[in-house]
């Protein structure tokens, strides 16, 4: 049997195998609250070991993406309630991931049209959001100039942070996500070549991934280390995050502290796929020897390459993000040999139900078929 599908304890938390579906901006939340179809898309998915949340704002200024779900309202609470039921009436697991985008972010989708916030006050080059352009229509738009955080906001940020993973517990997640990868808040404070603060949060390696320890910290502080979990993409450079001397020391003294705080696990997220530039397999070893936790791996996986990795013990577990979105049934699929369904790319975030919730499993396209002849 393959090793992925093998069940696996995550600390406190036991999972029936160990694929996990990555967490994916899908852009179907219109109100900023999940609805009766983000219900019926994660209930679907509900065979995956653990199903991480699409990234869900903390605060509307976190905000990066039209018609993306937060976690800060009554509204958006009580629809991940009626989501995180659906899995768990499946036997599934879910975290919520937890996101603050920082300078990927526009003024239109900011209070009384302010700036974004960021580690400085340098723009994001060639980088689009998701909001209102100049004729008020939704769709790309390149970044806005940021503003620099005040050293004293820096800790406002963090306390977002706690408040949502509160709620998050209470909308019957079994635990979040804090998104520190792909160029959002946290690699803006961590990136050696962006980050140029002159005080605690900027300078040494130590103070550049103080902000993101210290929110870690706050949040197993509040509803325990075991319900944390932490994305992060070493030598990632969407939305322009430029290499910096001290990078693959940076990724491994955070490895180093993340493992001494008996979170979830730490989430890997390999961008060699987007950008050319990612997780190769020396650094991954280096980093697994350094993080003595549950450990995932996601980045253009498929079920050979999970299986091999988690055989050599480099990773504990296997994250699918694409596959999922077209393969509902992913882990009967990998059970059974059957073929993968493609993506319908046009439809990934049209903010519509086609391309949703109504990719077929296996079994129902055959069913399909066969009523068809």
């Amino acid at each position: 049997m393959s090793p992925l599908l093998n069940s696996y304890d995550m600390g406190d938390i036991p999972l029936a195998n160990r694929i996990v579906m990555a967490p994916m901006t899908r852009c179907r939340a219109r109100s900023t609250a999940p609805d009766a179809q983000t219900v019926l898309y994660y209930g679907q998915r509900a065979g995956a070991g653990l199903i991480i949340s699409e990234g869900s704002q903390i605060s509307a200024e976190g905000t990066g993406y039209l018609y993306t779900p937060g976690i800060y309202t009554p509204a958006q609470i009580d629809g991940w309630k009626a989501v995180t039921k659906a899995v768990h009436d499946k036997g599934g697991k879910m975290f919520v991931q937890l996101w603050h985008v920082g300078r990927m972010s526009h003024s239109s989708l900011q209070k009384d049209g302010a700036p974004p916030v960021s580690s400085v006050s340098v723009a994001a080059q060639d980088s689009n959001c998701y909001a209102y352009g100049e004729s008020g229509e939704p769709g790309p738009v390149q970044a806005s100039q940021p503003r620099a955080l005040e050293t004293a906001e820096v800790a406002r940020i963090t306390s977002d942070f706690v408040t949502s993973s509160v709620e998050a517990m209470r909308a019957g997640f079994d635990g979040v996500e804090i998104h520190g990868a792909n160029g959002y808040i946290f690699d803006q404070f961590t990136n050696g070549a962006l980050n140029k603060r002159a005080d605690q949060y900027g300078g040494s390696t130590m103070n550049r991934l103080r902000f993101i320890l210290e929110t870690v910290d706050a949040l197993a502080t509040e509803i325990g280390s075991s319900r944390v979990g932490i994305r992060i993409s070493p030598f990632g450079r969407l939305y322009d995050m430029q290499p910096f001397d001290d990078e693959e020391n940076t990724w491994l003294t955070l490895a180093n502290e993340l493992s001494r705080r008996n979170l979830a696990y730490v989430h890997l997220s390999d961008q060699t796929a987007f950008t050319g530039a990612g997780i190769e397999r020396e650094f991954l070893g280096k980093f697994r020897d350094a993080y003595k936790g549950t450990l995932i791996l996601t980045g253009a996986l498929d079920q050979e390459a999970g299986e091999e990795l988690v055989e050599l013990g480099l990773i504990d577990l296997a994250g699918y993000g694409r596959p999922f979105v077209s393969n509902p049934d992913l882990v009967e699929r990998f059970r059974n040999g059957w073929p993968l369904s493609p993506v319908d790319l046009p439809t990934l975030y049209t903010g519509g139900e086609k391309g949703y919730a109504d990719y077929p499993a296996y079994t129902e396209e055959l069913e399909s078929t066969s009523a068809s002849n």
